[in-house]
């Protein structure tokens, strides 16, 4: 199952704080966009709540609603990120990975 680090729930929180709805209830979705030569890029949009079949995860008061077939291919993945400047970057690591 996809994990996020502390910076990552940051940010998320950020985000979702940032944004009209509920941050209690808000949370960023992760779902394929549309596949390419280079592969299929990701997208992340700010939710009030998981579509029926997303997979919910949650850390530090924060929450990512993951599309099934992105959260097969982040199974075993970690979501960090950098808060610079208003900006957020999100990036993903293997499990362990330093």
């Amino acid at each position: 199952m996809l994990t996020m680090t502390p910076q990552a729930a940051e940010a998320v929180k950020k985000l979702v704080d940032d944004s009209p709805l509920d941050a209690d209830e808000g949370g960023l979705r992760i779902s394929p966009g549309d596949p390419t030569p280079e592969g299929t890029p990701l997208n992340l949009t700010i939710t009030a709540e998981p579509e029926p079949e997303d997979q919910t995860v949650e850390a530090d008061g924060a929450t990512l609603y993951v599309e099934p077939q992105a959260a097969e291919a982040l199974d075993e993945m970690v979501l960090d990120a950098r808060i610079e400047q208003q900006q957020v970057q999100f990036m993903l690591k293997e499990t362990g990975a330093a």
